[in-house]
């Protein structure tokens, strides 16, 4: 089996290379990948089996690497190795098929490897390619902010505002950027999420009351934030009967 290491540190692929060549049936490829960029270059040249990927590396992350990787038809699985736990959740349970936290001990690897040795390539393609061929929605957003690549819980998200080229994301513990569009957004949280503006999609599940201002314009008040928010008049209509649906 063909073994794709991309990490950024140096010691951290030199020590998956001397972990995986003690286990049986199983190759270290080369060269080894130093960032996202790389690795799905090295991903389409060397067609590894398995891919033991880190998350925080520069440029693309192991994230959005994994990310493209889902749209490809012969993708490698996804084992993510990494320093951070709190990236262990549901959302990847899909399209990776183990989940290492740094320092990787020999036996989380082996048992790890040795799942994916049980796969015919047909399968662990099918396995990297899981969300997009189930149409699965997330169920987190990946943000990268001042501690790293965050995931945030799409039920804790009150409403996404965009500005120009970004979408601010403003959550029950505060509020961070996106580099999604909000078209995306609300293509594919739709069912959730409601446009009230040209710029903003709110959460049903946090909307409370629809009341007209002093001025005479429409604000939405959301549950868990203090200030409403501006309702254009082209859908208010569109709120209003959502509402009455609630």
């Amino acid at each position: 089996m063909k073994i794709l290491i991309a990490d950024d540190e140096p010691l951290a692929r030199e020590r998956l290379t001397r972990l995986v060549k003690d286990i049986a049936h199983c190759s270290v490829l080369q060269p080894s990948a130093e960032n996202g960029h790389e690795a799905l270059e090295l991903v389409e040249r060397l067609k590894p089996d398995v891919l033991l990927l880190d998350i925080g590396m520069p440029g693309l992350d192991g994230l959005q690497v994994a990310a493209q990787l889902c749209e490809q038809s012969d993708a490698p699985a996804v084992i993510f190795c990494t320093a951070h736990d709190e990236f262990a959740l549901q959302a990847f349970d899909v399209s990776a098929i183990g989940y290492l936290v740094k320092p990787v001990r020999a036996e989380q690897l082996a048992a790890a490897l040795e799942k994916a040795q049980r796969l015919n390539r047909v399968q662990l393609a099918a396995l990297s390619r899981a969300p997009n061929a189930i149409n699965a929605p997330r169920s987190h957003l990946s943000a990268r902010t001042h501690k790293g690549i965050e995931l945030i819980p799409l039920e804790h998200v009150i409403h996404f505002l965009a500005d120009n080229k970004y979408v601010t994301l403003r959550h029950l513990h505060g509020e961070t950027l996106l580099d999604e569009s909000l078209k995306s957004l609300e293509d594919e949280f739709g069912e959730r999420f409601v446009r009230i503006h040209r710029n903003a999609l709110v959460s049903r599940a946090h909307i409370e009351r629809l009341q007209r201002n002093d001025n005479g314009h429409f604000e939405l008040h959301l549950r868990d934030l203090p200030e409403p928010l501006a309702v254009s008049r082209r859908h208010v209509a569109g709120v209003r009967k959502l509402m009455d649906e609630l």
